[in-house]
C-alpha cells in the first residue's frame, strides 16, 4: 500500500521565547505492505524496548558472536562515564569478517568496487576480505603495532581504507581516519593528539577524472609532527592507487604491496573487552583544537549493526547496500564497515564523486548492481534535483526498496523528489538523526512500521530515549520546540575525548543536568513527532523572535524553482538578526534575477511569515561544502557579516567564496 500525498498547510504564527513549529507538513506515506508484512523492526519491537530497555540492547548484543559472553548491560555507576557489556570480550574484525567466513558464506561478495575510472572494479568475497584483512593485520604487527597503538588512516575510497581499519580493529590498535581532502595541518593535529605512530596512505586517488595526491600531504603533516615530536611517526605504509610519482623517505616510506602482499592469511583474530578503544573520530571543536571522539567496541557494534538491520530492514542474502558516505566520517565507519560487514551484507562500495564521469554515474551503478537499499546526504539530493529528473529517468532504478538520507535535515520538497523521481513514488524514505557522537543511528522512522512525514525523522527508535526541553530542561509541549536531548545512556555513545575527561564532561553534559545535549534545535509538531532543527548555533534571533535556518530553508526549496539555499543570521543594527539567504536556481529555472528574488521572499513570508523573510537573497552558482557534502554555513555568515572568510581548506572547491563575495554586493535587499 503506498502512501497518498496532500498539499502541505503552512502557519505563519508568531514565535515566542521557544523555538515554534512554523512549517506544518500534512503529507503522510505508509510503509508498502510487501515491506510491512515482512519487516525486521515491527510495532512490537517498540513495545519491546520500552518494557525492558537493557533486556532489549542485551539481546541485541547477542547478534555478534562474543568469545567471553556478558553478564552485565550496563554498569552506569560513574555518569556520564558508561559501561556497555564490560565483562564480555569479542573481536570486532572477526565479527565482520571471519564468523561468515566459518558460517559457510565465504563466497558471499562483501564488496562491488567501483573505481571513479570507467571499467575500475574489483568484486571481493569475505573470504577474500579475510585473507587481505589477515595479512594487512600481520603487516602491520611487523611494523611494531601493538594493542592500544594509535594509527592514522588517510586514505581514498579504494578497499584498502576498509582493510586497514579492519586490520587495525583485529590487532587491538585504535584507528583515526582522517579525510583525505584535509590539510597536512589537520592530519598533523590528529596524528600528535592521539600520538599515532604508524600512518596509512596512497600515493593519491581519483577525483573528478583525474588523479589526485595525497602522499605530499602525509609527507607535509609528518614533517610538522617531527618538528616538534621527533619520531612519533614510525612508519608511513602507502597504498598504491594512482602510480602517480611521489617524493620517497627511505626510514619510514613503506609500500603496501612490499608488505602486506607478501604477508600470511593466517591471522589469529585476539577478543578483548567490549570496553576496549576502537577508534577515534576527530570533529572541529569551538575552541580549534579538534575534539577526538573515542567509541569502544561492543556497545558501538552492538548497536551499529543492530540499527543497520532493523531501520534499513536489511535482508543480507538478497540486498545490494550502498551508503555514499567517506570513511573519514562517522557513516562511513558505522554503515560501510562495523554495521553492515558485522551484518554480512553486499555492499557497493564507490571511490569517486556523482557526476564523473558524467552526471548519472550514480544511478548507473545502482541499475548495474541492482542496489536495493540506497542511503546519501540531502545535499547530494538536493543537487540531483539541480540537474534534473531527467538524469535518473533514463536508469532502471526499480530495484531499489529502502532510501535513506544522513547529515543533517532534509528538506520536505527534498524528501518528496527522492521519494518520487528516484523511489518510483513507492519507496520508503528513513530520515535519519545521529551524530559522530552518538556513534549510530538514534531517531528514525522505521520503513515498515512508520507512516512517514517528509522532513520529519520522527521518533527514537526502540531503546532509546529523547526529549525536547525549553531552557528549563523542561519537556516541550506538542507543536513546541526547544533542545534536543538524550536522557538515557545508549551502546553506541561516545564514552569520552581522547585525553579529556572534562571537556567532555563540559561538551555535552553541563548544560542541562544528567541529560546529554546534542546541540541540536528540534520541535515536536502536534503528533509529538520529531523534526530536527540544525545546530542551537543556527538559530537566529530577528526582532525578538527565534527563527530556524532549517525551516526557512526548507520554505525556499519548495519553491519550484530552487534546488537548494543556506540561510544564517547576520548582524543587523536593527532587528538584532537579519535573514540573509542564498540559493542555487534548478537549471530549468534560469539565472535568476530581481524578479525571481522578490518571488522568494514573498513565498517565504506565505510559507512562514513576514517576520522570516529574508533581508537578502544571493543567487550563487554552488554553496560552500565540505567534500563530504556538508554546508559551511560559518563561512556564509562571514560574507554576510563583511568579515574575512575563515579557513576554507576542508571545502571541495575553496574558490566557490571568491564568487560569493564578489556577487554579494549585488544581492537584493529592502
Amino acid at each position: 500500500m503506498g502512501g497518498g500525498t496532500c498539499r502541505r498547510e503552512t502557519r505563519g504564527t508568531a514565535v515566542g521565547e521557544s523555538l515554534s513549529n512554523l512549517l506544518h507538513e500534512n503529507r503522510r506515506f505508509e510503509p508498502p505492505a510487501s515491506l510491512a508484512e515482512h519487516a525486521n523492526a515491527t510495532v512490537a519491537t517498540y513495545a519491546e524496548a520500552a518494557e525492558d530497555r537493557l533486556g532489549f540492547w542485551a539481546e541485541a548484543a547477542r547478534r555478534l558472536d562474543w568469545e567471553k559472553p556478558f553478564t552485565e548491560v550496563l554498569d552506569w555507576s560513574n555518569p556520564p562515564f558508561a559501561k556497555w557489556f564490560a565483562d564480555g570480550t569479542l573481536n570486532a574484525s572477526y565479527n565482520c569478517v571471519d564468523r561468515h567466513v566459518e558460517a559457510g558464506r565465504g563466497d558471499k561478495v562483501a564488496f562491488h568496487w567501483v573505481g571513479e575510472p570507467e571499467d575500475d572494479t574489483r568484486t571481493i568475497t569475505y573470504a577474500e576480505l579475510k585473507d587481505e584483512v589477515s595479512k594487512a593485520a600481520n603487516a602491520i604487527e611487523e611494523l611494531g603495532v601493538e594493542t592500544g597503538d594509535r594509527v592514522a588512516i588517510y586514505m581514498p575510497m579504494i578497499p584498502e581504507a576498509v582493510i586497514a581499519m579492519l586490520a587495525c580493529a583485529r590487532i587491538g590498535a585504535v584507528h583515526t581516519v582522517v579525510f583525505g581532502g584535509f590539510s597536512a595541518d589537520a592530519l598533523a593535529s590528529r596524528i600528535v593528539d592521539c600520538g599515532a605512530k604508524l600512518v596509512i596512505t596512497a600515493d593519491g586517488g581519483y577525483r573528478r577524472g583525474a588523479p589526485s595526491a595525497l602522499k605530499p600531504a602525509v609527507d607535509e603533516a609528518v614533517a610538522k609532527v617531527e618538528a616538534e615530536h621527533s619520531g612519533l611517526v614510525e612508519n608511513v605504509l602507502v597504498v598504491r592507487r594512482t602510480g602517480q610519482d611521489v617524493a620517497w623517505n627511505g626510514n619510514i616510506d613503506i609500500w603496501w604491496h612490499d608488505v602486506v602482499d607478501t604477508s600470511s592469511t593466517d591471522h589469529r583474530p585476539q577478543a578483548f573487552p567490549a570496553e576496549h578503544p576502537l577508534y577515534v573520530m576527530y570533529t572541529s571543536g569551538t575552541t580549534g583544537k579538534p575534539k577526538g571522539i573515542l567509541h569502544t567496541t561492543g556497545g558501538y557494534l552492538t548497536q551499529a549493526a543492530w540499527t543497520h538491520w532493523a531501520v534499513f530492514d536489511l535482508k543480507a542474502d538478497t540486498d545490494v547496500y550502498w551508503c555514499t558516505a567517506d570513511i573519514g566520517w562517522v557513516t562511513g565507519h558505522s554503515y560501510i564497515v562495523y554495521g553492515p560487514l558485522a551484518n554480512g551484507a553486499t555492499q557497493v562500495l564507490y571511490e569517486g564523486t556523482p557526476d564523473s564521469p558524467h552526471k548519472g554515474r550514480w544511478w548507473e551503478i545502482i541499475q548495474q548492481y541492482g542496489v536495493t537499499i540506497f542511503y546519501t546526504a540531502p545535499t547530494a539530493i538536493r543537487t540531483f534535483m539541480k540537474w534534473g529528473a531527467e538524469i535518473p529517468a533514463e536508469f532502471d532504478l526499480s530495484s531499489l526498496r529502502v532510501l535513506g538520507s544522513v547529515g543533517e535535515p532534509i528538506n520536505p520538497e527534498a524528501y518528496v523528489w527522492y521519494r518520487e523521481t528516484i523511489g518510483g513514488g513507492k519507496t520508503p524514505v528513513v530520515d535519519t538523526w545521529w551524530q559522530t557522537e552518538t556513534g549510530a543511528i538514534m531517531i528514525s522512522p522505521l520503513p515498515g512500521v512508520t507512516a512517514a512525514k517528509p522532513g520529519s525523522a520522527m521518533t527514537a527508535i526502540p531503546g532509546i530515549s529523547a526529549d525536547v526541553v525549553n531552557d528549563d530542561a523542561e519537556p516541550v509541549p506538542n507543536g513546541s520546540g526547544g533542545y534536543l536531548v538524550l536522557t538515557e545512556p545508549w551502546p553506541a555513545m561516545l564514552r569520552t575525548l581522547w585525553g579529556d575527561d572534562q571537556r567532555f564532561i563540559d561538551t555535552y553534559w553541563s548544560r542541562f543536568p544528567d541529560v546529554y545535549f546534542a546541540g541540536d534545535g528540534a520541535k515536536l509538531d502536534d503528533d509529538g513527532d520529531i523534526w530536527l532543527l540544525g545546530r542551537v548555533d543556527d538559530v537566529m534571533n530577528v526582532s525578538g523572535h527565534r527563527l530556524s535556518t532549517t525551516e526557512i530553508e526548507s520554505a525556499l526549496v519548495s519553491h519550484p524553482k530552487v534546488a537548494e539555499s543556506a540561510v544564517v543570521g547576520a548582524l543587523d543594527d536593527t532587528t538584532g538578526q537579519a535573514v540573509v539567504a542564498f540559493v542555487i536556481l534548478r537549471e530549468s529555472a534560469g539565472d535568476g534575477g530581481e524578479e525571481i528574488v522578490a518571488d522568494l521572499r514573498a513565498h517565504v513570508a506565505k510559507e512562514i511569515g513576514a517576520i522570516a523573510k529574508p533581508k537578502s537573497i544571493m543567487v550563487v552558482a554552488e554553496l560552500p561544502k565540505t567534500r563530504s557534502g556538508k554546508i559551511m554555513r560559518r563561512l556564509l555568515r562571514d560574507v554576510a557579516e563583511n568579515r574575512q572568510v575563515g579557513d576554507v581548506t576542508t571545502l571541495a572547491d575553496s574558490g566557490v567564496m571568491d564568487q560569493i563575495k564578489t556577487g554579494m554586493a549585488g544581492s537584493a535587499e529592502d
